[in-house]
């Protein structure tokens, strides 16, 4: 009987490898031996690579153009924060994603304002 038991090196026990993968190098990546099933986690995980590094791009843009409006606003003479903006973008994280996206609209505004 083959099993999904992952031996704490992280692959999977020789007699539990698929016939052609004597690594057990395609289970231990994809959690499973189905060829078809693998073949489809490593199509949606490459899509998720491509998603996380436009999110970090975007984040990075977002936080830089955030602490452009912080300085502009402060060189002219203006206050450091300016809570109903912070309050608007939590109430529309909220709104969106519920309570993860307040939690995540925190995190993009200390990128871009740093801690309080």
């Amino acid at each position: 009987m083959m099993t999904d038991v992952v031996e704490s090196s992280g692959s999977l026990a020789p007699h539990d490898r698929p016939a052609g993968d004597p690594t057990g190098a395609a289970a231990a990546r994809t959690g499973t031996d189905d060829a078809a099933a693998a073949e489809r986690i490593g199509e949606i995980r490459r899509r998720i690579d491509e998603i996380d590094s436009t999110l970090v791009a975007l984040w990075q843009e977002r936080a830089a153009l955030s602490q452009e409006v912080g300085a502009t606003r402060m060189a002219s003479g203006g206050t450091r924060l300016v809570l109903s903006r912070e309050r608007e973008i939590l109430e529309r994280f909220r709104a969106e994603l519920g309570a993860d996206g307040t939690q995540l609209a925190l995190l993009l505004l200390r990128a871009g304002r740093g801690p309080l």
